[in-house]
């Protein structure tokens, strides 16, 4: 039996016991339901051959050769992950658009005696939803925009406002970046498909009658783009800049991007992509501090003429009133106690 789905998180809120992806690897890597595992009825190469032959040659011949494709597979995800499943297991099993894919292999589980289900529509009705929850529905509660210069502790600040109870959204953990050309992480950012799915389950969770903290972005997160609802959000919030020395941020971001600094190919690599916008002289001047191991002098010099002048011009398009939390340090004490007079204003 299909169902239609009323929610982003089916398996969660309907009672499922996990989803089943049965598309190819490639289409799961790109994107896919929260937490659904992949067990493929076809691979990348054989859902090509089917493809083709489909078009090319004969939809029975298709047909016929898939079917075959589907129960060998099937075969092997029963006899493998499938194996230990108890009676009761209640999995959700969907494809692309709820077609012959999942069909096939849930007829073969409920033969089995699981109470298996399908998504009508399969992955693409869930996408719509996602769509509609970030494109055209209006984010659902007030926010505050956690501002400041690079290096203001703003990525722990939510974290520990989090710790505090307050609601926030962590657009860079979702991801996967930290926002600046020396932000990327390891294991690299999702699709913008995937970013935009757990993105809309995070809004559909939020609470519309508490105000939710999201640091200041700009509209890209590294290549990923912030929908547009929520960019619209974010620009006309309410601030809380921290105000933090230069020394004080130098220090911090030197810290925090032990995983940049630590890696010399990678930091020489960053600093290179600067060079569209500085002079060959402090680029180079740039590149010896690395080599120097001079991570605080080189932090202070990138904030100072680099990354400061941006957030300035940045601030300039936003339209939120401003309140300034100033800070002389960004110890643990100094930005739990920072953390403690935030969540203290927001109620």
């Amino acid at each position: 039996m299909a169902i239609t789905l009323t929610t982003l998180d089916p398996v969660a809120e309907l009672g499922f016991d996990e989803a089943i992806d049965v598309r190819s690897p490639a289409e799961y890597a790109e994107d896919h339901l929260p937490g659904a595992v992949n067990l493929p009825v076809l691979d990348d190469a054989e859902r090509a051959r089917v493809g083709t032959i489909y078009v090319q040659e004969s939809r029975f011949l298709a047909r016929r050769i898939g079917a075959a494709l589907v129960a060998r597979n099937a075969a092997r995800h029963l006899e493998g992950y499938l194996a230990s499943k108890p009676a009761g297991y209640r999995p959700l099993v969907y494809c692309w658009r709820g077609g012959q894919r999942s069909g096939s292999f849930a007829t073969i589980l409920a033969q089995i005696g699981w109470r298996v289900e399908t998504i009508e529509g399969g992955y693409r009705s869930w996408r719509r939803m996602v769509q509609a929850r970030l494109y055209e529905t209006p984010f659902p509660s007030p926010v505050v925009l956690l501002d400041g210069n690079t290096g203001t502790a703003k990525t722990r600040l939510l974290e520990l406002l989090g710790a505090r109870g307050v609601q926030t959204l962590d657009l860079e953990g979702l991801a996967n970046h930290r926002g600046s050309i020396f932000g990327a992480r390891a294991g690299g950012q999702p699709s913008q498909k995937m970013f935009e799915g757990r993105l809309a389950l995070a809004v559909s969770r939020l609470d519309p009658a508490r105000p939710v903290v999201v640091e200041a972005e700009s509209s890209r997160i590294g290549r990923l783009q912030v929908p547009p609802r929520v960019w619209q959000a974010m620009r006309a919030a309410r601030r809380i800049e921290i105000v933090a020395p230069l020394a004080a941020r130098a220090r911090y971001l030197a810290e925090a991007y032990a995983d940049i600094t630590g890696d010399r190919d990678r930091l020489d690599a960053a600093i290179a992509g600067l060079a569209p916008f500085h002079d060959k002289k402090r680029i180079a001047a740039w590149h010896a501090m690395a080599e120097e191991g001079a991570f605080e002098a080189l932090a202070a010099e990138l904030m100072e003429h680099h990354y400061d002048p941006r957030y300035q011009r940045q601030r300039a398009r936003l339209e939120g009133e401003i309140r300034r939390e100033e800070t002389p340090s960004l110890d643990e004490e100094a930005l739990g106690a920072l953390a403690d007079r935030i969540a203290a204003s927001l109620g």
